[in-house]
């Protein structure tokens, strides 16, 4: 083996002794003392999100996921921190066998309200620090989605699905119900969306209302009949298919809420406009457009203290990967102006210190997600926390809460502070596990990738390392295409599970990836199989030849979705590089992919516009024009519910190897979209996935 770099080994060290327990570090030797970390390990690690920080600062609340292996689900309840206990010792608050989440703090402090499914429907509930049991609030004939809690307790805002034409939830109650008596099953439709991520559209809008809160002595707090905020503007809220309470928030004094939706009209599958709306909180009124001016994506509203209007705004209409900018509209003069406006970076979450004068964000830079404080008045911004995944986090009065997470584990709770150069551990959730397995060693490296520019990626050593021996290589591709694989924890393409049977993984933040400057991000489109095929190339080039424990000789090379698409593009134009492919929900065939995804602006915007209009553009990089150059064995798998890359893709890519004669072999599940989520299939995934890079590589 090389020489050891010195940074190689500082980002090691300081990684591991921040983001792992001490139970975790990693001596020299100990693949020969811990076990491998495997895919029944990631499964059944417990996931931390969601923190919420009581309003008098002392408390943090946050959600708690664990794997119910028999049940073949996740369960979540709720954790409480004393941020001033010494021993952080975290009590579970909720327990019981539906699940409790999305802790939300009353105004006084005295206790918090939160989500169940407990009464056989998603509804909101109140439990007290005193102690006692849980309090039913809301007791609605429609599941609760998401809620938030006004500054004064006297309110709440919650989104309901209902239909857009209703007057009342008795209308949409009886609607669903007839429909679910008709023996027929057809669906018609008269607009696009049909469906959209991985459901059928039924023409419920998720809607949002508010309700006022009263005392009662016999039953505690209750909510009032609900009261649709949104009026005529119909559009979903929380976006789907994955927004939440971000989208959403009340004004200081709790008179007003403000919210981004999008038009629920015949353009909403090709239109990227989102505006943000204001409207009374009592539901009277009717609400204004604030941003109408701009056709891009407005989104993320949170007030300042001194009622000024901040957001997140992207300037490009159709372009979802396009720069996400700091607003803010000032409450005296309604001036609007950007702040960071030199800042070339794309801000991920959006929230406001515990005093509510300045402003919290994250961004991917450098391979890193990085939390930076921004002040309003004077325009300057602070990094607070600079390494590894922020994933979440809730201002403190002491600091900042963050989850925090990174390529050596998943996210725990720390106390990031300006006094302090290192954060502090809060929780370590998963220390059985962790503490009895061997986290693989990574290192960022860079290169000159395609027309000369700097390229980053990393290289993960494997499970049972030893200077001189070779290993095998995963050259994992990742997808989106403008997302990045960078120094935080994957849920589903997790690098540790491949290091630990054996594999040196090698992924590339190539062209069009985040957290390097919007040119490089913008620089992917209409060029899907070019400059970031290059880096590709010259990624595990540099590889080979920089770490000598790596195989060249012995690679196998995966990916999902763009990853995907990316494994048939390498099919057709690199062939002879790999023993193996493993393709998930990959793209085969441009034409037919246009005609049947749901979300179309992300396709014309990355090809120039609709195939019809420009099907040269479409055609550029289509893989399944090049199918008589494949030769290389390639695993397919793909979920029957994907309807963003719809499983005839993944039908197409396998007729197309088993009609050439090329060693092959197709999985599908029925009961999953375009990720693969349930436990038991997690653990199929990647045992297929496994079996076939041992079989290849070994």
């Amino acid at each position: 083996m090389q020489q050891r770099n010195t940074t190689f080994f500082a980002l090691i060290i300081g990684t591991l002794a921040l983001l792992a327990a001490p139970a975790t570090l990693q001596a020299a030797d100990a693949g020969a003392t811990r076990k491998a970390f495997t895919p029944d390990d990631l499964v059944r690690l417990n996931r931390l999100s969601d923190p919420e920080v009581s309003p008098d600062g002392r408390y943090v609340a946050y959600t708690l996921r664990e794997t119910d292996i028999d049940a073949n689900r996740g369960r979540t309840d709720i954790w409480l921190l004393d941020l001033n206990d010494a021993t952080k010792t975290a009590r579970r608050v909720t327990q019981h066998a539906a699940n409790d989440s999305t802790p939300r703090w009353a105004a006084d402090g005295r206790g918090f309200f939160f989500l169940s499914t407990r009464s056989g429907s998603s509804q909101i509930w109140y439990i007290a620090l005193a102690g006692g049991e849980a309090q039913q609030v809301t007791d609605l004939p429609l599941d609760v989605g998401s809620f938030k809690v006004s500054p004064q307790g006297d309110r709440l805002a919650l989104t309901l699905e209902v239909f857009p034409d209703c007057a009342d939830l008795k209308c949409s109650v009886e609607r669903i119900a007839a429909r679910a008596k008709e023996k027929a099953s057809g669906k018609t439709y008269d607009q696009l969306f049909v469906r959209h991520w991985d459901t059928w559209v039924d023409g419920t809008i998720s809607t949002l209302f508010s309700v006022a809160l009263k005392q009662t002595d016999a039953r505690g707090l209750r909510a009032e009949t609900p009261v649709n905020v949104s009026g005529k503007i119909v559009g979903h809220v929380p976006s789907k298919p994955s927004g939440g309470d971000e989208d959403y928030t009340f004004s200081p004094d709790g008179s007003r809420l403000v919210w981004s939706a999008r038009l629920a009209d015949r353009s909403e599958p090709w239109s990227t406009n989102f505006d943000l709306y204001e409207a009374a909180a009592d539901g009277s009124g009717t609400p204004r457009n604030l941003t109408e001016a701009n056709k891009a994506w407005d989104a993320q509203p949170v007030f300042l203290a001194n009622g000024d209007l901040a957001w997140l705004a992207m300037s490009r209409p159709g372009f979802e990967a396009d720069r996400f900018a700091l607003m803010v509209r000032e409450a005296a003069s309604g001036k609007v102006r950007a702040l960071a406006a030199d800042w070339d970076r794309s801000i991920g979450h959006l929230a406001t210190t515990f005093d509510r004068k300045r402003l919290l964000v994250t961004t991917d830079d450098v391979g890193q997600v990085a939390l930076f404080e921004v002040d309003p008045a004077s325009d300057q911004r602070k990094r607070l926390v600079g390494r590894g995944q922020v994933a979440e986090f809730a201002p403190a009065r002491s600091g900042i809460v963050v989850a925090w997470a990174s390529l050596a584990a998943p996210a725990d709770l720390f106390l990031a502070t300006s006094e302090a150069r290192e954060p502090q551990r809060l929780t370590d959730v998963n220390r059985k596990i962790l503490g009895e397995r061997a986290m693989s060693e990574f290192e960022q490296f860079s290169f000159a990738g395609a027309e000369g520019a700097t390229v980053y990626g990393y290289v993960m050593k494997p499970y049972g390392y030893v200077p001189g021996k070779k290993f095998p290589i995963a050259f994992v591709v990742h997808g989106g295409p403008q997302v990045s694989f960078q120094n935080q924890w994957s849920w589903r393409w997790n690098s540790q599970t491949f290091a630990g049977a054996g594999y040196g993984v090698v992924f590339i933040d190539f062209h069009g990836s985040p957290g390097y400057g919007q040119k490089f991000t913008d620089s992917i489109s209409g060029d899907w199989g070019g400059k970031p095929f290059v880096d590709l190339q010259k990624g595990l080039e540099a590889a080979v030849a920089k770490y000598d424990f790596l195989d060249g000789t012995r690679a196998c090379s995966l990916g999902a979705s763009y990853g995907g698409f990316m494994q048939t593009w390498i099919a057709g134009q690199w062939p002879d590089r790999f023993k193996c492919i493993v393709n998930h929900a990959g793209i085969f065939d441009q034409r037919t992919m246009y005609y049947t995804t749901e979300e179309l602006w992300f396709t014309e915007w990355e090809n120039g516009g609709p195939y019809y209009a420009v099907p040269a553009n479409h055609e550029k990089f289509n893989p399944a024009d090049h199918v008589t150059k494949w030769k290389t064995p390639m695993l397919v798998t793909h979920g029957a519910l994907d309807f963003r890359v719809p499983y005839t893709q993944g039908l197409g890519t396998f007729t197309a190897l088993q009609r050439r004669g090329i060693e092959s072999r197709l999985v599908v599940f029925p009961d999953e979209n375009h990720w693969i989520l349930k436990p038991a299939n997690s653990l199929q995934w990647h045992r297929e996935v496994l079996q076939w890079l041992d079989k290849h590589l070994r």
